[in-house]
């Protein structure tokens, strides 16, 4: 597997960027004269420029950079919708209506991509000179085309039309590029991952996990027909990954995301990590600061209202919902993803939380800070016993629970008919896994089926990274992220509670999403990069 080893001074000298604003992005040169001349020249030398390919600069908090495919940045891409927050209000912008083109996580997202891609160009534009196996040679471009493509398919989803550069590019050609077309982009990618899917392979032993498959290549495909309104064409694609049968559905669903479920056969791609050197900050992020972490992330109550009951059915539907203990009788999920003030244990000590900074009132400064209450306990490992900053556990980047949610959401917006085998093929499998439980879906009916799954994908699939890109494609952001996010139920009595501002079911007040329709469905391109190349056209309301 490639697990990113950090001693890779051979891979710098060949791939690094320049340091100068736009050039680090869009261009590509040796460090010095000799790189070109002696690196690409062993297979050994391809698979060190290929870890350059997958590897991401370090993550943030102190870290480096956010970067798309980093398991730090993908879980907190989740953190700019109506799941949760982060406690240092890194990624605030996103929904507070003041997201601006000076905005540090955008500029970080952009640069990093463009790095990255840059980092693909150089490879493909070398691995020809290089003396191995032709058969090798063709599946490892395919892996950087790949790999390309992820990155473009997530600009052109977050700021639409960018410079498609796909050749290494001097200084005066990267400081003047212009923005393609969003269409551009799109064909680009459709055409890129459909023949990486055809010369990359099915499987990979696994000493080789971490690395793109045709499944892979095909889900992100998916991805990008989805979110391109081509159900018919994004149906076919997730039937393709379902025929390859080469996936499952693990019983498990909390140990998919730890150490212990790397090699599951549910994950289709997942981010390389390794313990005590190229390690991941997630645990210290989610962990809360009573077990000794930071509790950097905090989740909304309204995500936990989505969690339906042990029946099956929503909150507001099912006879196991008790108002006044609102956590009993849920779908175990919501107990696998959320530690829960007062009702979950972890290590074998309660959970406490407390949204009052008030020592005179909460002595015990690991329960006391001003949060929501609810954490994110969906990473983290309980059976880990290493420092936390040198967990190594592999992030999955996608898993074949999406892939079978997204082929069902593709035949109801298709507007073909569903029966019941379609349902317990697709999302029947998620929802009755052995460590799930819940009752089948029967109904047929297209608009309730929508409403189910649409729940359902939150659920499975919460801090994964792809809630702002459903909500993005669904052209619903505007009206789940304008609205009055709550934490933790404080009372049952809320006529009569005064110390915290809480709704009238007795939940935290927490903050208020403001997302503006008519400008943050696209991002700003970022000043520095406009104030460097002006043919850089910036996007409307910036």
């Amino acid at each position: 597997m490639i697990k990113h080893k950090k001693p890779v001074a051979p891979l710098l000298i060949a791939i690094l960027c320049l340091t100068a604003a736009c050039s680090n992005l869009l261009e590509v040169q040796p460090l010095d004269e000799l790189s070109t001349q002696t690196f690409w020249k062993s297979e050994s030398d391809a698979m060190r420029g290929l870890v350059g390919v997958y590897r991401s600069g370090k993550d943030p908090h102190g870290q480096g950079t956010f970067n798309f495919f980093s398991g730090n940045t993908l879980f907190r891409l989740d953190l700019t919708t109506d799941n949760g927050y982060e406690k240092d209000k890194q990624i605030t912008d996103f929904n507070n209506g003041q997201l601006n083109a000076s905005y540090g996580v955008v500029n970080s997202l952009w640069s990093s991509s463009y790095e990255q891609i840059a980092k693909c160009n150089n490879f493909l534009e070398n691995i020809s000179s290089v003396e191995m196996d032709e058969a090798k040679k063709t599946e490892m471009a395919a892996e950087a085309r790949f790999m390309r493509a992820y990155f473009y398919f997530n600009m052109s989803l977050y700021w639409g039309g960018v410079p498609l550069v796909t050749n290494m590019l001097t200084a005066q050609e990267a400081n003047t590029i212009a923005r393609n077309s969003k269409r551009e982009v799109v064909d680009f990618v459709l055409s890129e991952l459909s023949s990486a899917a055809e010369q990359l392979p099915e499987s990979r032993p696994a000493a080789e996990h971490g690395r793109a498959t045709k499944g892979a290549a095909l889900a992100i495909l998916g991805r990008l027909q989805m979110a391109e309104g081509m159900w018919v064409e994004a149906l076919q694609t997730y039937k393709s990954i379902v025929d390859l049968g080469v996936y499952e559905i693990d019983p498990r669903y909390k140990q998919l995301f730890e150490d212990e479920g790397e090699t599951s056969k549910e994950i289709i791609l997942s981010i390389k990590y390794m313990e005590n050197d190229y390690t991941t900050q997630i645990q210290q992020a989610v962990v809360p600061f009573m077990y000794g972490g930071w509790h950097q992330i905090n989740c909304y109550n309204n995500l936990v209202e989505t969690y339906e009951c042990e029946d099956g059915l929503p909150i507001e539907e099912s006879r196991h919902y008790n108002p006044d203990k609102p956590y009993d009788n849920r779908d175990p999920r919501l107990y696998q993803t959320l530690f829960i003030p007062e009702y979950t244990v972890f290590r074998n000590r309660l959970y406490i939380a407390h949204p009052d900074s008030n020592p005179n009132v909460y002595p015990d400064q690991l329960t006391r800070r001003d949060w929501s209450g609810y954490a994110l306990k969906k990473f983290a490992d309980e059976g880990y016993q290493g420092a936390i900053l040198n967990y190594g556990g592999d992030f999955p980047v996608i898993r074949y629970a999406e892939v079978l949610l997204s082929y069902l959401e593709c035949q109801i917006e298709a507007g073909l008919p569903v029966d019941r085998s379609l349902l317990d093929l697709t999302i029947n499998q998620t929802r009755t896994r052995a460590s799930t439980g819940l009752p089948p879906v029967t109904t047929t009916d297209p608009a309730a089926l929508r409403a189910i799954l649409r729940r359902e994908r939150r659920v499975e699939l919460a801090f994964e990274g792809l809630r702002l890109f459903d909500l993005f494609r669904w052209k619903t952001a505007h009206i789940n992220l304008r609205a009055k996010m709550y934490g933790m139920k404080l009372t049952n009595s809320p006529e009569n509670y005064t110390k915290f501002t809480v709704d009238e079911n007795g939940y935290y007040f927490v903050k208020e999403l403001f997302f503006r329709e008519n400008v943050d469905y696209l991002w700003p391109i970022p000043q520095n990069e406009i104030d460097i190349n002006p043919n850089l056209a910036q996007n409307p309301g910036y």
